[in-house]
């Protein structure tokens, strides 16, 4: 399965031992995780100046994620395809990459439920569609 994981979602797997941090070692794993070089600069800075990693310890986390996800060209969509243009990025990956789902803590994205047929899940509805499955 494709999944892109918003920002929030890999910043939290990094922050806390829980969910997200299940969801990303699965991903990473079993399935295809999708980001885009904008979601990698973002998971940066929020590792720095959110979580306050070192930078040496964020650029080790970049690299691991560079090299066991697959990074794409977000698709150009309309400034209207979300009420926030910031999210423009994840749903922009999901088409590029044909993706089978998008994983967020975003409710901008939430709301949607679904962008051109790509469902729309939180980490904890994700989490339960794959451990149904």
């Amino acid at each position: 399965m494709k999944v892109v994981l918003d920002t929030n979602v890999v910043v939290a797997a990094f922050a806390t031992r829980g969910l997200c941090e299940s969801i990303l070692e699965l991903c990473l794993d079993s399935h295809d995780v999708i980001l885009t070089d904008h979601l990698l600069d973002e998971i940066r800075r929020n590792l720095i100046k959110k979580i306050k990693l070192p930078e040496k310890s964020t650029a080790q986390i970049i690299t691991f994620l560079r090299e066991n996800a697959t990074v794409v060209k977000p698709a150009a969509l309309p400034a209207d395809s979300c009420r926030d243009p910031i999210d423009i990025e994840v749903l922009g990956a999901a088409v590029t990459a044909r993706a089978d789902v998008i994983v967020t803590g975003d409710d901008d994205l939430l709301i949607l439920k679904r962008f051109r047929l790509i469902p729309i899940l939180s980490p904890k509805q994700f989490s339960k569609l794959v451990h149904e499955k």
